[in-house]
């Protein structure tokens, strides 16, 4: 599975010859549709410029601390927030030691500080200085705090050397980032996710439906593949790709959805429903197209089928999530729809004026009974995640003999 579409990934590039790898890994990143900023210590510019790693990702390459370009000067803050991963490929003994010693005394090391997403290392440096037990302790304090190290390989090395300290291949790394996406959080459960707009028919060329795109519920359904779930997606009309490793059922109308969503459900673990259900259909649809008058025209409506609902009063019915859209009173109206369909959590983002529905961005207030977090603004797809690690952790509170 390709886990680095649409992925942001910042990689941080220290001083040593094997910095001229990093140029390959760029590339190989983005091909993989990855986006690539790339953080470089003036060490690292001594070995490779930063004129060619700009060529490569298409982006400035970041070099200082306090750059008058950013945001209030503080592009570490700017670059942690924006990153799904950072990789830092070649990781010298040097910037090892400050990492594990939290100084911040350049961009590079001030941004792993600032970062909440994952930090990898590819350490590369000479095979004594790697065997060096300074080294090795700096190692396994930062193995300690969660970082992940890929590497060193072992062989011949540029000071004339054999032995521990070669930065992996290109190839190898990128394998390696993309695997760091599977987490296994949610192996072996079965999930069941909608997405997109319903259309409702007024006639055979007209209907009813909303501004739904549907690229936030295929975010979770993504997102919810990579923790190893098996993952069953019911979309509305939309014009997305399905995600890998998912199965998608196409669906047209609110009843379409109802009747998929209900055939499905059986032994199913977590419900998301993400999908903006029309909440009214035309009680007469008209056999041929209406024509324009001179004169007005009403249409008498009725309620959809509420799918949320009957899901979450299903017996022994699944861990139910519902998404609220709200254009005012967020949090009011989120948390009555939490308890008048006796939903176990409750996602709400506020639409409209440029908000929700058509950036590619959004925001979360994640609700559930007695408590609640919330997602700050972020692209769909690292929103999806992070909203998928929150379902899981209460999913396991509710159930704990299904503990991953």
């Amino acid at each position: 599975m390709n886990n680095l579409h649409h992925k942001r990934i910042v990689l941080g590039v220290t001083g040593g010859i094997a910095a001229y790898k990093s140029a390959d890994l760029v590339r190989r990143l983005r091909e993989q549709g990855a986006e690539v900023r790339v953080v470089m210590t003036r060490a690292a510019c001594e070995f490779i410029t930063p004129l060619t790693m700009q060529a490569l990702s298409g982006k400035p390459v970041h070099t200082e601390l306090l750059d008058h370009r950013a945001e209030a000067a503080m592009g570490h803050i700017e670059l942690a927030r924006w990153s799904d991963v950072i990789l830092v490929a070649p990781a010298s003994a040097n910037f090892m030691a400050k990492l594990a010693h939290g100084q911040a005394d350049d961009l590079l090391s001030t941004l792993c500080l600032a970062a909440a997403t994952p930090l990898l290392l590819a350490p590369a440096m000479n095979q004594r200085m790697w065997l060096n037990p300074a080294t090795q302790d700096n190692v396994a304090l930062l193995q300690r705090r969660a970082i992940t190290l890929f590497g060193p390989a072992e062989g011949d090395q540029a000071c004339g050397e054999t032995g521990p300290g070669r930065l992996l291949e290109p190839v190898e790394l990128v394998r390696h980032v993309n695997d760091s996406f599977e987490t296994q959080l949610l192996a072996a459960k079965k999930l069941l996710v909608t997405a997109g707009p319903t259309r409702e028919d007024i006639d055979p060329v007209r209907y009813i439906s909303n501004r739904s795109s549907g690229r936030m519920g295929y975010a979770v359904a993504r997102a919810a593949a990579e923790t190893g779930a098996d993952v069953i997606l019911v979309s509305g009309p939309t014009a997305l790709d399905p995600p890998e490793r998912v199965r998608r059922l196409d669906v047209i109308t609110a009843r379409d959805m109802r009747d998929a969503v209900m055939a499905n459900v059986a032994d199913t673990d977590i419900f998301i429903a993400a999908a903006a259900v029309a909440d009214y259909r035309c009680i007469q649809i008209g056999d041929q197209k209406i024509k324009k008058t001179n004169t007005g025209i009403t249409l008498a409506l009725e309620k959809t089928p509420d799918i949320l609902a009957e899901v979450a009063n299903l017996p022994d019915g699944p861990f139910t999530v519902g998404f609220a859209a709200e254009t005012e009173g967020l949090i009011e109206n989120a948390r009555s729809k939490l308890r008048s369909k006796k939903l176990d959590m409750i996602a709400a983002n506020q639409v409209g004026n440029g908000l929700g529905f058509e950036g590619d961005e959004n925001s979360l207030q994640v609700l559930w009974e007695d408590g609640g977090v919330v997602l700050e603004q972020a692209l769909k797809e690292k929103l999806a995640r992070q909203l998928i690690n929150v379902v899981a952790e209460r999913f396991y509170e509710k159930n704990p003999a299904q503990g991953h």
